[in-house]
Formats: structure tokens, C-alpha cells, sequence
């Protein structure tokens, strides 16, 4: 039977008169990755404080590698590694002098440090850097430097916060194979990320949380085959006052416009062969269609039909059809009822743990 490594239930948190979390249940198999996913507020940073051991839960409970968060909190610490969103490196030190001190404070023997020290910076290709001060670095070094940091006990479990914000594609690509390798060699880990194509890559399974609660939690494949149909997205020569009427009879519910004019968006049945219907329905009212495509729903549309965040609702316009209502996706809601909840609320402890606290 594979060996559960995160679990929660009923996990809740009060600031106060603030709900940040309102009771989610979370179960992650050992050597997978659970993406965790909601709008800014939503509460998953609530979540990872708590399983990180940096905040205590008003209610319910949570183990990590087996161990209770708030009265093993310790163990759970030595079994952890976690790597924030702003990396928190001394840049006075070198690479190789910040993961020989994170060594030191993990309780390694010198020389096992140093070993440990080079080996990382080998893996993650900072050999080159490994005696550099870490002002120097650039915004991808700095991000493989600190996802370095965080493995220098060798934990078990691994969170991640944000790994790859502000890297470019490349260096993106390289954190990705990182994150895959690590899961190859049986690390857990639990990944908050903006990028949902990076969820959708990444990760075994993905809960979306909203307002405090768990509103969908499944494999991506899953959460994309709930929402259903397929998404059609056109591109204009230019913006056509008479372009959102002429797709009204074609589409379900509103087309997205964006901003300039030039770009519909809207769900289709699946299969309905719609893409050519649409060109003589445009070439009808005098529009000039540039591009057409078809495409599966994403996760993107997930996101957006459950949470309504980031959503180009405001360039919304409707299509004949009022709103559509949100798919039924699996496991979604844990309790009911909204709750506010700010995510940055500030921690009694450091953010920033190499599982050596």
C-alpha cells in the first residue's frame, strides 16, 4: 500500500474575525506532487504555513511524514524542506558557503557538509558559481541555489512556493526537470505555483482552493474533462462591432474579448465541427478572421470557471446565452459557505525553512 506523507482534516485557521481556512482535507501519496492551486486570499498559503509548522490550526488536524504538525512539530521540521517564493540566501556568501552553513545548522558533520555542498552544486549546475558571492548570481542561479538550500538534508517531503516565478523559459525548463528528478528518487512534494500550465505539467494531482475551502481536488486530466466541450478562439484582422452576434447562435454562454478587439474566446460542444461554421458566420457581417482554433478545455478554464479569478470577464460580452454555470468537478467543496481570507498574514516564525529548524 503506497505510504500517505501529507494529510489533513478538517484543517481550519481564524485571524481573528478572519476565516483563512475553513476545514480542507488534504491525503498526498509518498513521491508524488500535489499542485495547489487558488486566487491571490485564497487561503493556500494558510495551508503551507500550517503543514510547514509555521502557524497552528484553530481546528483539525495535519501530519507530515507521519508526524503531527503542531505537537511533533520538530520531527515534522527535520523531514521537511521548503523553498519560499523570495529566496532568502545570505548574498554576502558564496553558493558554497550558504549550503555549508544550512549543513551545519541541519546537524551534518563538517566533511559530510562539504560533500553534500558539492554534490548540490553539481546537480543543480552551480559548480561553475560555487565560490562566487550569490550577489552575483542571476534570478535562475539564485532560484536553483535555493531549491539546493532546501535539499541539503535530503528530506522527504518538499514544498515549493512559487519555484519558478520570474525565471525565464529556459531556466523554467531546467527547474522542471529539477522538480521531476527529485520525484524520481521518491520525494513528495506539495507545489503552489501562478503558471497553470506548470500544475498541469507537473503535477499527480491538483487541489484548487478557494475562499478557505478545497473547491476541486483531482488529477489535471480529471478537472479538464468536468469542465467538458472544447474552447474555440478566434483571432480578427481587426476589432468588428458585429463579431460577438454573429457567434451568439454558435457558442454556449459569453464570448471573451480581449482588450484590442481582436481575440473571441468561447466554449463549444465538443466535436461540433464548429471552426467553419464560424468563418462564414463572421465572413457574413463583414469580420476578417485572421486565425481560428480548436482546442480540449485547459486548465486555465478550470481555474476561471471555478474561481472566476484573473478571469477577461471584463472584456466579457454576452453571446445571446446568460453565464454558464461552474462544472461539478470532482471532490469539490470541503464545508460550505464563503469565508474571507487574506494570505499574507504574518508568521511567528521564519518563512523560509531548510528542514533544519
Amino acid at each position: 500500500m503506497v505510504q500517505t506523507i501529507i494529510e489533513a482534516e478538517g484543517l481550519s485557521k481564524r485571524y481573528g474575525e478572519t476565516q483563512a481556512l475553513a476545514g480542507i482535507d488534504l491525503s498526498v501519496p509518498a513521491g508524488t506532487i500535489l499542485g495547489v492551486l487558488g486566487p491571490n486570499g485564497a487561503g493556500k498559503s494558510t495551508a503551507v504555513r500550517i503543514l510547514t509548522t509555521l502557524a497552528r490550526p484553530t481546528g483539525g488536524w495535519a501530519r507530515v511524514a507521519g508526524h503531527d504538525v503542531v505537537t511533533e512539530a520538530g520531527e515534522v521540521r527535520r523531514r521537511i524542506g521548503v523553498t519560499a517564493q523570495d529566496a532568502t540566501l545570505d548574498e554576502a556568501l558564496s553558493g558554497r558557503q550558504n549550503l555549508r552553513m544550512i549543513a551545519e545548522l541541519s546537524g551534518l558533520r563538517r566533511a559530510d557538509g562539504a560533500s553534500r555542498a558539492t554534490e548540490l552544486l553539481d546537480r543543480f549546475e552551480l559548480a561553475h558559481a560555487a565560490d562566487r558571492p550569490v550577489r552575483g548570481y542571476s534570478g535562475g542561479m539564485r532560484r536553483r541555489l535555493d531549491l539546493a538550500a532546501s535539499l541539503v538534508a535530503n528530506p522527504p517531503v518538499l514544498f515549493l512556493d512559487e519555484p519558478t516565478t520570474g525565471l525565464d523559459p529556459t531556466s523554467r525548463a531546467r527547474m522542471w526537470e529539477v522538480i521531476r528528478e527529485l520525484v524520481e528518487r521518491g520525494t513528495t512534494l506539495l507545489l503552489t505555483t501562478q503558471y497553470l500550465e506548470e500544475a498541469d505539467a507537473l503535477a499527480d494531482r491538483i487541489v484548487v482552493i478557494d475562499h478557505g475551502r478545497i473547491i476541486a481536488n483531482g488529477a489535471p486530466s480529471e478537472l479538464k474533462a468536468a469542465v467538458g466541450g472544447t474552447r474555440l478562439e478566434v483571432t480578427l484582422t481587426g476589432p468588428h462591432d458585429g463579431a460577438v452576434g454573429a457567434l451568439a447562435p454558435l457558442v454556449a454562454g459569453l464570448v471573451d474579448v480581449s482588450s484590442d478587439g481582436r481575440q473571441l474566446r468561447a466554449a463549444v460542444p465538443a466535436g461540433s465541427g464548429v471552426a467553419t461554421a464560424v468563418i462564414r458566420a463572421l465572413d457574413a457581417v463583414g469580420a476578417v478572421v485572421d486565425d481560428v482554433a480548436v482546442h480540449p478545455p485547459s486548465l486555465d478554464d478550470v481555474f476561471f470557471a471555478l474561481t472566476g479569478a484573473d478571469s477577461p470577464a471584463a472584456g466579457r460580452q454576452a453571446a445571446g446565452a446568460g453565464p454558464v454555470a461552474p462544472p461539478r468537478l470532482p471532490s469539490q467543496a470541503s464545508g460550505t459557505g464563503p469565508a474571507a481570507t487574506p494570505d499574507a498574514v504574518p508568521a511567528a516564525h521564519s518563512d523560509h525553512l531548510h528542514g533544519a529548524l
